[in-house]
């Protein structure tokens, strides 16, 4: 009895309708496409300037909201915050509009900032960064440059890589006593975790708050790029990698790498 219950059930229940089913496909993919547009950005790592924190090759989603303006409609709902001292941040580049680029956040406003034999001091305390890269293993870079590693007591015209001339002019003004850098406000002072390959707010200065996107949250896929790829852009170079990435996806994928936080 209960068997036929069951079956005559089965019988009366109504199916999904065409129209029923598009219409929630189509829900999934606004609340998907809503998701990815203002919640979450896809980012490639190009470059070695925050080795080993994130190679290149690394693929990352950017969180776009934390460090967003405020929208007081939303209340509690979204965990907004301020740029905190170590966090990496995704923004845009101060010297070529348009282009991404990650560092960590070495000063916020307010803080004093130098650096001695490549260590960093921060409000006349030196800094315990383990994140930092400690190895010189790149030929294209010295493992020594008096410019980059005691900034910024030694003049722009010693650096091996040229400071910007706004930054050259600019930095004077942002001295304070013992050669120390003051981060000014609604600014921010960053480096790359790889201190010997990473141009940063050493050489063009601060990162205005305005330009910052957000931060990266995990590597949804990382694999083993050149290091020059980054600079191939004509479409013949684009397909020619398109097709090395298909042939070698399962073997120069870095899998262990894959749904790593960063941090």
């Amino acid at each position: 009895m209960a068997k036929k219950e069951a079956d005559k059930e089965k019988k009366t229940k109504p199916k999904e309708t065409l129209m029923e089913f598009t219409s929630s496909m189509a829900v999934v993919l606004v609340i998907g496409l809503f998701i990815i547009t203002f919640n979450l950005q896809a980012f490639e790592i190009p470059s070695s300037s925050m080795e080993d924190t994130l190679l290149i090759g690394d693929h990352v989603f950017v969180d776009r909201v934390t460090y967003a303006p405020k929208a007081n409609w939303l209340g509690p709902a979204v965990p907004y915050r301020e740029i905190r001292r170590g966090d990496i941040v995704v923004f845009l580049s101060v010297t070529d509009p348009g282009m991404y680029i990650v560092k960590r956040i070495v000063g916020i406003p307010g803080d004093r900032i130098r650096l001695r034999d490549g260590e960093v001091y921060r409000n006349g305390e030196k800094l315990d960064e383990p994140y930092k890269k400690t190895v010189c293993d790149d030929r294209q870079t010295p493992c020594y440059s008096p410019y980059r590693d005691n900034f910024p007591s030694v003049p722009p015209l010693q650096s091996a890589v040229p400071p910007t001339p706004e930054w050259s002019l600019l930095m004077p003004l942002n001295k304070g006593p013992d050669d120390e850098l003051v981060v000014p406000k609604e600014s921010y002072f960053a480096m790359g975790d790889n201190r010997f390959a990473s141009y940063d707010s050493r050489y063009w200065g601060f990162i205005p708050r305005e330009n910052v996107i957000g931060r990266p949250m995990f590597i949804y896929w990382s694999f083993e790029t050149p290091r020059d790829q980054y600079t191939k852009q004509t479409f013949r170079e684009r397909i020619a990698f398109i097709g090395h990435v298909v042939l070698h996806f399962f073997d120069e994928t870095r899998w262990r790498r894959t749904l790593r936080m960063v941090r």
